[in-house]
């Protein structure tokens, strides 16, 4: 098994009952992860002609049959991340780690209030969203160790570097979206980061229920 460090067991006040801080956090991650790739393929699936290669996937929160769908479920993705990343925290400590979480469930919570057709918040909030979601993974890898820490090193590599190939793509250099175009840059952007959390979900759900511990990372 993959554990952070830690010396007693980490517990979470919520409404003055003590829950166990692997299973809130694992829970969490696989929800909100499960829940919004579930979300934007029902969407897809909702609204005819939809251009996987060509559109956003923030389109999907501007079209009447999907909107409400689409932006609860950012909504939902960043409570969610705000929480478990909390609950995360009294596992590793590292209060620099708490930050990204946090920085990342706002920007997906802005995204979700601000949807694409309302202006430059969208855009803004959308950045942060892609960028913290990544860099969280990045981040977790340092406290993670195994088979955990590799995904979540690769999980986050990967996604920057198609922030940095929708970055150019934007900027006017087509050739960085490639065959896959805007849209399946956006998706390799968001699926592995949220199949890792998928992943970390998991194995926190697996350790809380068994009460085991791992080594500690090595930093």
């Amino acid at each position: 098994m993959t554990q952070t460090e830690t010396y007693e067991k980490p517990v979470v006040p919520i409404a003055g009952v003590t829950v166990d801080g692997r299973t809130l956090a694992g829970a969490c991650f696989f929800l909100l992860a499960a829940e919004f790739m579930t979300a934007i393929m029902l969407a897809a699936a909702m609204v005819p002609g939809y251009d996987f290669r060509g559109g956003a996937i923030s389109d999907l929160g501007v079209f009447p049959e999907t909107a409400l769908l689409f932006n609860a479920s950012l909504v939902l993705v960043g409570v969610l991340n705000l929480v478990g990343g909390y609950a995360f925290y009294r596992l590793h400590g590292r209060r620099w780690l708490l930050a990204i979480f946090a920085i990342a469930g706002l920007g997906a919570v802005g995204t979700g209030l601000f949807p694409l057709d309302t202006g430059g918040l969208h855009g803004l909030f959308a950045l942060v969203a892609f960028l913290f979601f990544n860099l969280e993974a990045l981040g977790s890898a340092t406290r993670l160790s195994g088979a955990m820490r590799v995904l979540s090193a690769l999980a986050g590599l990967v996604g920057l570097a198609f922030v940095v190939l929708m970055a150019l793509g934007d900027g006017g250099a087509a050739w960085a979206f490639g065959p896959i175009g805007h849209g399946g840059t956006e998706r390799m952007i968001v699926y592995p980061v949220m199949l890792w959390l998928v992943a970390l979900g998991g194995a926190l759900l697996g350790e809380g229920g068994t009460g085991e511990s791992a080594a500690p990372s090595r930093v």
